[in-house]
Order: structure tokens, then sequence, then C-alpha cells
């Protein structure tokens, strides 16, 4: 059965769409390539590792304390701020009152929509004196972790959300119909129904830990050494590149793009690990 007319051209504007989305990833790819290149022509892949520190003015391009700060702090985050999101969501879904929970949605996306260097700011002035109370010197792993904790609570908390609105209303009816109690029906049947939509805000926000720079590079002390406690400081890589690419040249600034090639390495491997999720989900579903 053919199509109508607008629903073919509807088609081929979202398949243009994709071609040009698809044709600027290809591009960003191809740009860190071959701004890496120089230095990738004189130093082996295994130096950024095997290095004795970052140093590239004296030919040393370790990235492992930076690559390992990223993960932490991403990783950190989420395992605050998944679970907090995913509460509020159900919270606001299924137990606050409808008046409450509308104003609680308000404050979340005002939350979501605070600049950065706003969060960065905070976490320098309020949040790094306290933990340095606690164990000094307060500007660290763990106090970028609270940070970008406060910074993707609001992505994870909305986009559940909205999955959880979008679990037809029939699937609730039956599981009440067969007499599942309240959290039966939560746990049971609507968090099983809004798993893509509970997973694409986690991934979301692991994009969103992962590529913050500002924030980081303000209350994270900014120390390009690997991190043996949670109250180390640490720079990540988004900022490493944010702090030197200004005065970096020659293999300096080549070396910078190889850190946007790890970056962009950890994504793909983060989107390429959720889409082998959801397609197991689906399988046992």
């Amino acid at each position: 059965m053919s199509l109508p007319r607008t629903d073919k051209q509807l088609v081929a504007l979202l398949r243009i769409c994709a071609l040009i989305a698809a044709s600027i990833l290809l591009l960003i790819l191809f740009f860190l390539i071959d701004e890496s290149r120089p230095v990738l022509q004189h130093v082996a892949l295994t130096r950024f590792v095997t290095d004795a520190s970052w140093h590239p003015a004296q030919g040393l391009y370790k990235l492992t304390p930076m690559l390992s700060a990223t993960l932490y702090a991403t990783i950190g985050a989420l395992l605050l701020a998944t679970p907090l999101g995913i509460a509020s969501a159900l919270f606001c879904s299924y137990y606050a009152p409808s008046l409450f929970a509308g104003c609680y949605r308000r404050l979340i996306a005002v939350l979501a929509g605070i600049p950065s260097v706003v969060y960065g700011f905070w976490g320098l002035t309020t949040l790094a004196p306290i933990i340095g109370h606690l164990h000094p010197p307060g500007v660290s792993l763990v106090t970028g972790v609270v940070v970008l904790t406060l910074m993707i609570l609001p992505t994870v908390a909305l986009t559940v959300d909205a999955a959880l609105a979008a679990v037809p209303v029939a699937y609730l009816r039956s599981g009440a119909a067969l007499g599942l109690s309240h959290w039966g029906l939560i746990s049971g049947v609507a968090l099983p129904a809004a798993h893509s939509g509970i997973a694409a805000g986690i991934m979301l926000a692991a994009g969103r830990a992962i590529g913050e720079t500002m924030a980081v590079l303000m209350v994270a002390g900014n120390v390009a050494e690997q991190p043996h406690s949670i109250f180390d400081p640490v720079r990540t890589l988004t900022a490493n590149i944010a702090l030197e690419m200004a005065y970096a040249t020659g293999n300096h600034r080549a070396a910078l793009f190889v850190s946007g090639l790890a970056l962009m390495t950890v994504v793909v491997m983060l989107v390429s690990t959720a889409e082998l999720f959801k397609k197991n989900t689906h399988k046992h579903v």
C-alpha cells in the first residue's frame, strides 16, 4: 500500500535530517583524527597509557589519570543521580497530589536550565569549604561528583517522568484488575513498560556528565594525577582541553585532540552498551 504524498514528503525530510546528523558526526570524527595525526605519527598510542605523567612540553603524554577521573566522576554522579531521579519521577507520577507534582516538575525543569558555571560557582564557594573541613583540600573528586549529581539529576528525573507518563493506562488497569498492590503496579507494570525511556534518561545524563567542563574545572582541583581517594584533586579530560588549548602548539595541541578522540570513544562505547542492553531486555520481555 502506497503512502500518501504528505507522508512520503515527511519520510524524505526525516531521512535527510538523519543523513545530516550522521554526516556531522562523521565530520567531527574525521576532524579529530586529522588534528591528532601530527602527534600520532611520532608517538605510539601505548605511550598515552604508559608515560610517567602528562607533561607535553617534556614529551610526556599520559592520559590515564584524566580518563580515570572522567570515568570516576561520571560513574559516581550516575550512582547518586539515577536512584534519586527515578524516585523523584515515581513520586510525581504515583504518589504526589497533582498540584504539588506540577510545581515539583517545574522546579526540576528550572534546575535543568541553570548554567553549569552557576553550579560550579556554588560548589567552589559553598560545597568545597564544607568538604574541606571534613578532609582537605575540598576541591576534589567527591566535590565534582556531588556537583555533577545535581546537574544531571533533573535530566534523569524529567526523562523518567515522561517515560512513566507514556505507559498506557490499560496496562495499569489490567494490573489493578489482577489484584496487584500499588507498589506491585509500579514495580511489575510501570517500570518494566518504561524501561526504554529510563535507559534513555540515564544515557543522556551520562553524556552530560562526561562532557561537562566548566563546573568540574572549578571544583575538582585540576591536578593531572591518578586519584587514590575520593578526596584527591583530579582533572578530567574536558577540563584538560579547556585549560590548555588556548596556549598549546605542535604536538601538545595534537595531544589535546587525542583527548577529544578518547572522549568520543567513551561516548560510542556508552551508546553501544545501551543499545546492547536494550536488545537483551527486549529479548527477555
